[in-house]
């Protein structure tokens, strides 16, 4: 296995994104979460947006999974090949991309992009943010490194989960010869934890950690039932 993949086996990757709107969208801001994600003993680190990412590189000494984020519906993670390579340029060790079987913005297939951007980036890795196991068989077949469970839920074939969809991730994990990363409504430890246990090779969480705003209103909703 690529060390870089080996380096994640059984360990967490942060996810450091902030949204329009909201005070913590600034390369400095997310570069600074992702330093502490690193102390706290985040193996890797998740991030959006090519100032982000460049912001980053220099000072996180782990590996990145960068991504672009290019509208709201559809194929909007790192949706062209442009894209992956924009991404790639930063110096990210793996890149993720829509891994669903949609159509993608430039006509081109998930291995089309896959291939091009092995052709001027030979080392950087590929992580195919899934929705279904279909998309999961698909993605391995079309050569991506890493496959994610991110898109369950939100790509229209599976119902959207209160935590993470511990069924896909079983069903994948029964038949994957890649490593998996279970990655979307993981908020707690347990979760985490038991994500490890279903098959996942590595476990990203984002919004428990490193998004305040949704962190507090939690305990608001909490205490308003209460």
């Amino acid at each position: 296995m690529n060390p870089v993949l080996e380096a994640l086996r059984g360990r967490l990757v942060v996810s450091c994104q902030a949204y329009d709107g909201e005070p913590m969208l600034d390369p400095r801001t997310m570069t600074q979460v992702a330093q502490s994600a690193v102390i706290g003993g985040a193996a890797a680190i998740r991030a959006k947006g090519l100032d982000d990412l460049r912001a980053m590189r220099p000072v996180i000494d782990v590996p990145i999974i960068g991504l672009v984020k290019i509208g709201k519906d559809g194929v909007f993670i790192t949706p062209t090949l442009a894209d992956a390579r924009a991404v790639a340029d930063t110096g990210c060790e793996i890149v993720a991309v829509d891994g669903t079987r949609r159509e993608r913005p430039d006509g081109l297939s998930l291995a089309d992009v896959v291939a091009g951007l092995a052709q001027s980036h030979p080392s950087a890795l590929v992580m195919a943010d899934c929705g279904s196991a279909d998309d999961a068989r698909a993605a391995q077949d079309a050569g991506v490194h890493l496959l994610g469970t991110t898109l369950a839920g939100y790509s229209g074939e599976r119902p959207k989960t209160d935590g993470p969809d511990f069924a896909l991730v079983e069903e994948i994990a029964g038949f994957a010869e890649l490593p998996l990363a279970v990655e979307g409504r993981v908020h707690t430890p347990a979760q985490a934890a038991e994500a490890l246990r279903r098959g996942a090779h590595t476990v990203v969480v984002g919004t428990a950690i490193t998004h305040p705003a949704s962190i507090t209103g939690w305990f608001v909703d909490a205490l308003s039932a209460g």
